[in-house]
């Protein structure tokens, strides 16, 4: 069961007249559907990932418009079905995020961009950069330069965001060249309103189907000698096509200013609010966006007009670009345009802002704050704007300054009774007898077991390439290296980079596969190994995992060739142990997998607390499993914690007055999984740990002996 949408699904139907409101990713969703698109896929992913999850579940209404919605394995595929507009007017979209999702899927696209397309294109990225990033710090500007791909950056306003879709696929139409637009998280979670459109069904779609296909045209395949002339198309027709049209169209938008109409500042659409924000700050804008300073608004990051930058900046006393990340792919453009018409203007960027880092609104006021002391020199906001920096750091300082000792590190960690935590307790006792062994780390939940208290991984180098990054290391090591990675991570690239070509090399490789049923790290969505509703509905008991019952990663492996495979229980941690001990030192030479199974916590939740809600509903007997800690048996080392790295497993103060160590304990929140008590017995902990069942609407013959026990304890204590 993965989040319900059902809520944003409705809103999709809106239609002219009609008002929406709500985030910004969703109301790109709503653009795509005005826009007449075709066809939609992906690879599910923050930020944008509610894109693709809200069109899946919205799947009725799709096949009503006659829109095939597709969730890709990878992001690859997902480009790949771009191919739908090189020959026919179909207009298609795909999301994923970047800058990751863009290297998975470059070859597609670098192969889509060398023909050119008919029906427009629109790859929507999460350009998940700065400190709210999940990935390395990329842009996907070099894959537009590149591959001559026109890049959007829309103002974060939903109207404006809707418009850049429609517009988009027309701008694509116009030069035939696909075009990305990135959002960042902030764009995506913008929450505002737009008058809505009546969706457009396409002309040519599921319902309406072609007759005949296209007939062959060698120069519509990226392929020697007609990508020679793909090329020379790229400079002489496509990229000036793309700039009449982002003009006549007023893609970019200008901003006049007041007080200094000689200055200028050029800024990538998304980080618009962040400029007005910190232009604010130094006085130099009110509230409503009106400004004393000119605002060039690229909205179109790619291609440059370059006569639209050169009347914006001839005769400015100075012109500040503002452009997240680096290399300074803009300021650079405009740096070489402005050089060939022998203009004169001072240009500043990323001498007066950050290299690298998020833009926010305290970076922003900085810079600005920098080039206002330039040229336009100190006034009262200046200084008040200089006071609020300084004041920020200050506060910092005194609070740090307050502590008498640094505050511990919060680092991410695995949600409360995950079944993949149990593993890496496993693989820490396993170590203990085998020694310290290599372990090449991956992408996905799993990648939580990198940081205390296990610290476990490496390497990771890609998502389900961890089998894959070991192939240099294990040749060198007297330990045979172990390999992780997760069921999504097997089947987005772990099955061919990794496993068939460990197998095709007669590796000696060890493979740790966490099978939990989902992807989960990107908001648990289905996979192929994702056991169906109809197993669901056969399950007896509720609350049982449901992971076991789909086969389909061990047919899988075991149709590939792989003779050395185990099936274990991730919350049995004693048997986890031996099976990995066994896999690290076995005489078997090859490939041996072992697969960790257990569902996802949060899916698990998800599907039990409706199925516990009714039975209470109905006053029938529920029984649920807690842990907790025996304090005066508790010795205070503190061992369990450091195997568990539980949240719910804490410390308090020792209620014994003779002794100085705190206690372990277990908070509320714990959802009875049982690593405590595997862990106690795995590795020969003290027996403190004890396992209570709460009870709830009893039986009558239980409340009596409930009663009876309670007469007998309290009889048994000292007055």
């Amino acid at each position: 069961m993965e989040v319900s949408f059902s809520k944003e699904v409705q809103s999709l139907r809106l239609g002219a007249g009609d008002t929406f409101h709500g985030e910004g990713i969703l109301a790109i969703t709503k653009g795509l559907l005005q826009s007449g698109v075709a066809y939609v896929g992906g690879y599910q992913g923050a930020p944008v990932s509610h894109l693709l999850d809200v069109m899946v579940q919205a799947k009725t209404y799709m096949d009503e418009l006659g829109v095939h919605v597709e969730a890709c394995s990878n992001e690859a595929s997902a480009a790949a079905m771009l191919g739908a507009s090189i020959h026919y007017p179909l207009r298609g979209a795909v999301t994923w995020k970047s800058i990751v999702g863009t290297n998975v899927a470059a070859d597609a696209l670098s192969n889509l961009s060398s023909p050119g397309v008919t029906g427009g294109v629109l790859v929507v990225v999460g350009e998940d950069y700065g400190e709210g990033a999940s990935v390395i710090q990329e842009r996907t500007h070099a894959y537009a330069l590149k591959s001559s791909m026109c890049l959007l950056d829309p103002r974060p306003d939903l109207g404006q965001m809707v418009r850049m879709v429609e517009h988009g696929f027309r701008l694509s139409e116009a030069s035939n060249m696909p075009c990305l637009m990135e959002l960042r998280i902030r764009t995506c979670h913008v929450r505002g309103s737009f008058e809505c459109k009546d969706n457009i069904a396409p002309a040519v779609s599921t319902r309406a189907l072609m007759t005949e296909p296209a007939g062959f045209d060698y120069m519509r395949l990226a392929h020697p000698p007609v990508t020679f002339r793909h090329e020379k198309l790229k400079g002489d027709e496509r990229i000036p096509a793309a700039r009449r049209y982002i003009v006549a169209h007023g893609l970019n938008e200008l901003v006049p200013g007041g007080r200094h109409a000689d200055l200028g500042i050029v800024v990538q659409g998304g980080l618009y609010n962040a400029l007005i924000r910190s232009l604010q700050q130094q006085g130099l804008a009110d509230a409503f966006g009106e400004t004393d300073i000119p605002i060039l608004v690229l909205n179109v990051t790619y291609p440059l007009v370059p006569e639209q930058v050169a009347d914006f900046c001839v005769g400015k006393r100075a012109v500040l670009v503002v452009e997240e990340g680096q290399p300074e792919y803009i300021e650079q453009d405009i740096a070489t345009l402005l050089r060939r018409r022998d203009i004169q203007t001072p240009l500043h960027g990323k001498d007066m802002l950050p290299s690298a880092g998020e833009y926010g609104v305290e970076v922003l006021a900085g810079g600005i704050g920098v080039f206002a002391a330039k040229y336009i020199g100190p006034g009262e906001a200046s200084s008040s704007a200089a006071a609020w920096l300084a004041g920020n750091r200050e506060r910092r300082e005194a609070v740090a300054r307050q502590l008498s000792t640094p505050l511990p590190n919060r680092p991410p960690s695995f949600c409360v009774g995950c079944p993949e935590r149990p593993v890496f307790s496993a693989l820490k006792l396993a170590q203990q007898q085998t020694g310290p062994v290599h372990i090449a780390a991956d992408i996905g939940c799993h990648a939580f077991g990198t940081f205390e208290p296990f610290s476990m991984g490496h390497s990771i180098l890609g998502y389900g390439m961890s089998l894959a990054s070991r192939a240099g290391v294990a040749p060198m090591m007297n330990r045979r290296t172990l390999s992780i990675m997760g069921d999504g991570g097997f089947w987005h690239n772990g099955l061919l980079t990794g496993v068939q070509s460990a197998l095709f090399n007669g590796d000696d490789a060890v493979l740790l596969i966490f099978k939990n049923g989902y992807t989960s790290a990107t908001g648990t969505q289905d996979i192929i190994s994702t056991p169906d509703e109809e197993m669901k509905e056969r399950a007896v008991d509720k609350q049982q995992s449901l992971v076991d019952k789909n086969q389909t990663i061990e047919a899988t492996l075991t149709g590939l060739g792989v003779k050395w495979m185990r099936t274990v229980t991730t919350y049995d941690v004693e048997r986890m142990r031996k099976t990995l001990t066994e896999a690290l030192t076995s005489d078997f030479n090859g490939l041996k997998v072992v697969i960790a199974e257990g569902e996802c916590q949060l899916e698990r939740q998800r599907r039990i607390k409706p199925w516990i809600a009714s039975l209470l509903k109905k006053g029938k007997r529920v029984v649920r499993v807690k842990y907790g800690v025996d304090e005066d048996v508790c010795n205070g080392d503190h061992a369990c914690i450091r195997l568990s790295g539980c949240p719910t497993l804490t410390l308090k103060d020792n209620p014994d007055p003779l002794k100085v160590d705190p206690v372990a304990t277990v908070i509320d929140g714990c959802v009875g999984c049982g690593l405590c008590g595997e862990n106690a017995h795995a590795a020969t902990l003290c027996p403190s740990f004890y396992r209570a069942e709460v009870v709830q609407n009893p039986k009558w013959h239980e409340r009596l002996l409930h009663g009876l026990r309670g007469a007998v304890v309290r009889a048994l204590q000292p007055a």
